[in-house]
């Protein structure tokens, strides 16, 4: 099984939290997304992923881009250590917050968005900055209303294992403290993201721990 794979990479920092809590083992192959313009806009990059876009996941032949879409197949080829529960109601739940980070909140500070900002529309850096930094504090806000007023958050996300949504939720934690967002409004989030914290699958996924680190 291969991994391409950027160490700073929200997504695929989520997929590699997945692989981790099931016990996969996995080949990293770092795709650079700031060196040389960008690797993961090559055409070689792009005739594995049309998007060019990180993740994408190899699996003997089956090639998978999209960290959610990655996972879910994960799930449902390797169920041992689930990331979702098994009451339907509570699956919706853990996918909804899972969404609330993967298409409400991080595709608004997304690399390939940012340079739009400032390269097409001459924003400067400052405003470019603050545009993340909003975005983020929303994303946070609604996470932590999803959970703090919801009786089926536990130690983490849904209950006392992790799921799927902490998996969102660590690296999008990761992106708020990176751009000084101030996490203190957002005490709910902040204790998932600390319980995780101590987990070692989390441990090993955090981008200081990749290969490609800088």
């Amino acid at each position: 099984m291969k991994l391409y794979t950027y160490f700073r990479s929200s997504a695929a920092y989520r997929v590699r939290i997945a692989l981790n809590l099931k016990g996969l083992d996995y080949e990293a192959l770092p795709v650079h997304l700031l060196r040389n313009g960008g690797e993961q806009l090559t055409d070689a990059y792009r005739a594995i992923n049309p998007s060019a876009l990180l993740p994408t996941l190899d699996d003997d032949g089956a090639v998978i881009g999209q960290s959610l879409a990655i996972i879910e197949y994960l799930e449902e080829t390797r169920p041992q250590v689930p990331l979702l529960p098994v009451d339907p109601a509570d699956r919706a739940r853990v996918r909804a917050l899972a969404l609330t980070v993967a298409a409400d909140t991080h595709p608004l500070g997304n690399l390939r968005v940012l340079k739009y900002l400032k390269h097409d529309l001459n924003l400067s850096e400052e405003v470019k900055l603050e545009w993340q930094r909003h975005w983020l504090r929303i994303g946070m806000a609604t996470l932590e209303t999803m959970l703090s007023g919801d009786a089926r958050t536990g130690l983490y996300c849904h209950g006392d294992t992790p799921t799927l949504a902490d998996c969102c939720l660590v690296p999008q934690v990761f992106g708020a403290q990176r751009f000084g967002v101030d996490l203190a409004p957002y005490p709910t989030v902040t204790r998932i993201h600390d319980a995780c914290a101590g987990l070692p699958a989390f441990q090993q996924a955090h981008p200081s721990q990749q290969p490609d680190t800088e």
